[in-house]
């Protein structure tokens, strides 16, 4: 199975220069928690989560209003093409740790965005069919990966 059978065609973006309030609003009305920030052309730079979001705000003690995207946006940019395949995808969310991948055209370009939900949601499809293209096993493998706590203190706690 392909990236582009699962994939959401009509991912919402933003713009490094775009203010966290805005990039917030985008992923209230959209229903999502991150979003890939792109340029003028198009070309993906990055993405932004509700959790870079909160936390931009908290360590510099500033409403969402008066920072931009680009101070609070990763710019490690892990993503897949259309022709990726499922099983690829899910082993760079696993390997990388990352819920959700945008889908990247030859131009760097956004077409869609790839997530952990959609592989779910898959999954779940499939079982009811009586199919296993993508079984829980996997879902479950890359969500344990995803949720390792990443520094020693965070381990710690858990």
């Amino acid at each position: 199975m392909r990236v582009a059978d699962l994939m959401t065609k009509s991912a919402v973006s933003c713009r490094a220069d775009d203010s966290l309030s805005a990039a917030a609003k985008s992923m209230w009305d959209c229903d999502c928690g991150a979003i890939p920030v792109v340029d003028g052309n198009g070309e993906v730079k990055g993405m932004i989560t509700d959790r870079d979001i909160c936390m931009a705000c908290y360590t510099k003690d500033s409403a969402p209003g008066t920072i931009k995207v680009q101070e609070a946006m990763s710019s490690k940019l892990y993503a897949c093409s259309p022709d990726s395949s499922v099983q690829d995808a899910e082993s760079a969310m696993r390997f990388n740790r990352v819920r959700r991948l945008p889908v990247l055209d030859g131009q760097k370009r956004l077409v869609g965005i790839l997530s952990l939900a959609d592989i779910a949601r898959e999954a779940e499809r499939e079982r009811k069919q009586g199919r296993h293209d993508v079984s829980s096993e996997d879902i479950v493998d890359v969500l344990g990966n995803i949720c390792q706590p990443q520094s020693p203190s965070a381990q710690a706690r858990h």
